[in-house]
């Protein structure tokens, strides 16, 4: 190959890098019988870190680190310090397909659709969701449009909150990179809610919006890139989270409340999600003294609370049947 062809090549490469989504949060969709994705990863920090900076790099939300690392200074980690990346995830105890948003959790699951490229994967992100008085609703909807590059027209509502601060707002913001909706908007089909960007990502895993679903900017426009007009979108709140890793039943748990505490000490929710996750296993044993200290700590790491030797493992079958052939 000649230097300027090898030149071109790298140019035309770099430009892919550089404009493609970010696809980072991409895995395989775990077998039949199987709930969990993603690993615990562990990092030591450097100086210059914060729990923001962090988070978008690892493409986490802020209240994840601060659950998974709650002796740690969010924004003075210091040098060296030992850190908890909680990129393991039990999915939501819903169908797996289209898009599934988990407030308690503040995360999005994209399931592609049979026939698309990335058929057989699991998208996940994090997200800003609705803060107290601007709740985000449970319900399912679909994706109704999709806007590149969007202006946004301020509610009424919003319009006297931010004049009552001093800060009012003009009657439309222009698309660029002041507008709150980012670059890239998905209308649903639930009426003035939207799955946006935003110009401040540092608000991405918490309570921040009103009532809209935000993401980082590399993320929606991920997300954008993938989904289709009609998508389904499923809004949960699932806090309590289990699920099957092989032989092993895990269980993870999200402060439910929009303040972020640690969730009320009743066996009836956390104790009905193990019952639905181990429907099909009856008899799976069950460590119920651990369930409770996950469901107290509710660090939103997958915690393992039982083992079924006994039950049918996917993967195991998987690999059996590859060393046969």
């Amino acid at each position: 190959m000649s230097p300027l062809r090898l030149v071109a090549r790298l140019a035309c490469l770099l430009f892919v890098f550089i404009t493609a989504p970010a696809l980072a949060a991409m895995y395989d969709m775990p077998p039949p019988g199987s709930d969990v994705i993603g690993h615990i990863q562990h990092i030591k920090t450097e100086k210059s870190d914060t729990f923001v900076k962090l988070a978008r790099k690892y493409d986490v939300g802020y209240r994840d680190l601060r659950e998974a690392n709650p002796n740690v200074d969010p924004w003075l980690p210091g040098d060296g310090t030992p850190l908890v990346i909680p990129t393991e995830y039990v999915l939501p105890n819903v169908p797996r397909r289209g898009i599934v948003i988990n407030l308690p959790e503040m995360r999005i699951y994209y399931f592609p659709p049979k026939g698309s490229r990335y058929a057989g994967k699991v998208f996940t992100f994090p997200v800003g969701i609705g803060r107290q008085g601007w709740a985000t609703p449970v319900t399912h909807t679909h994706v109704a449009q999709k806007i590149p590059h969007p202006t946004w027209t301020p509610p009424p509502s919003i319009k006297a909150e931010h004049a009552k601060k001093g800060d009012p707002l003009p009657d439309v913001v222009p698309a660029g990179p002041n507008n709150p909706l980012g670059q890239y908007a998905l209308r649903l089909g639930l009426p003035s809610y939207l799955i946006h960007g935003t110009n401040k990502p540092a608000g991405i895993g918490m309570h921040v919006s009103h009532g809209c679903i935000r993401l980082f900017p590399e993320d929606i426009a991920a997300l954008f890139s993938m989904v289709s007009k009609g998508t389904p979108v499923n809004i949960v709140s699932e806090p309590y989270k289990v699920g099957w890793k092989g032989h092993t039943l895990m269980m993870e748990v999200h402060p439910p409340n929009p303040e972020g505490g640690k969730p009320v000490q009743s066996y009836t929710p956390w104790v009905q999600a193990l019952i639905a996750a181990t429907k099909d296993e009856p008899n799976a044993p069950v460590n119920w003294n651990k369930a409770e200290k996950v469901v107290h700590d509710a660090d939103g790491m997958p915690e393992a609370i039982g083992t079924d030797p006994h039950k049918h493992d996917p993967n195991t079958t998987a690999h059996a049947d590859a060393a046969s052939r």
